[in-house]
């Protein structure tokens, strides 16, 4: 039986930029991807595509998801049309999000980005990353009550900001990563900001919101309702700013 499933909706883009992947490697590994395309065009959505598979292909071979990030990250900024400050802002970029299972280790993570993970345990949505975006560089405080812009992320795959280089201006490296030991009954959560943010905004349980199966279904109602929700908070005139919304969500096993 198929253990995870992945979702999109595509607001109210005029092109799909999201990305998801899953390969399965040696041992038993197995690599969850997730990409934010940064714009919005075929361009970027072809791109998108065909870095989650990439990653996705390299974490599952691996099978840790801090290495394969670093190394494909690595690979993309040494690219000279990267390294030059002018060609490098109309190529393609997204933020990235990788997680990796191998049976018998904890869960490994890695992003540069905001997408998020989350681990879906005993009725509790544990938000297992740090967005990489100026609100959390600057959270809202008693003086600034709306804190850094949300939609301005921080760092992403395309950039070349070295680690030192993105502590020295944003406080967090290029890459962060983590590990989760796992327990039965663990459902881990990919989403993209279009998808997670829209029900943070209005309060929802994203446990309740993903506690129910078919896979299938219920990850298909969490991104409409992410842009039902994000589009009922607008105008019907800036209904074209909603976002895509993509969500990948996984059974695991320890």
């Amino acid at each position: 039986m198929r253990t995870y499933a992945s979702a999109q909706n595509i607001g109210g883009r005029d092109t799909q930029c999201d990305a998801a992947a899953v390969r399965t490697g040696p041992g038993g590994a197995r690599a969850y991807v997730l990409l934010d395309g940064i714009g919005s065009s075929a361009r970027v959505r072809d791109w998108t595509r065909r870095t989650a598979v990439r990653l996705a292909d390299r974490a599952a071979r691996r099978g840790d998801a801090e290495t394969a990030l670093r190394s494909l990250y690595e690979k993309i900024a040494a690219d000279p049309d990267r390294q030059d400050p002018y060609t490098r802002r109309y190529m393609p970029s997204a933020a990235a999000i990788v997680a990796v299972t191998v049976p018998g280790k904890p869960l490994s993570l890695a992003w540069a980005g905001d997408s998020r993970a989350y681990l879906m345990r005993r009725g509790l949505a544990l938000r297992l990353t740090e967005d990489h975006n100026l609100r959390g560089v600057y959270p809202p405080s008693a003086l600034y009550p709306e804190g850094g812009a949300p939609n301005v992320i921080t760092s992403y795959l395309g950039s070349v900001s070295t680690d030192e280089e993105s502590r020295a201006k944003y406080r967090h490296p290029a890459i962060e990563s983590t590990t989760v030991p796992l327990q039965d009954g663990d459902r881990l959560v990919l989403a993209s900001d279009g998808a997670y943010e829209p029900h943070e905004q209005a309060g929802h349980d994203l446990f309740a919101e993903l506690d129910d199966d078919p896979l299938t279904g219920i990850v298909r109602s969490f991104v409409d309702v992410a842009v039902d929700t994000a589009r009922a908070a607008l105008p019907e005139d800036e209904h074209c700013y909603v976002d895509n919304a993509t969500a990948l969500l996984a059974t695991l096993t320890p």
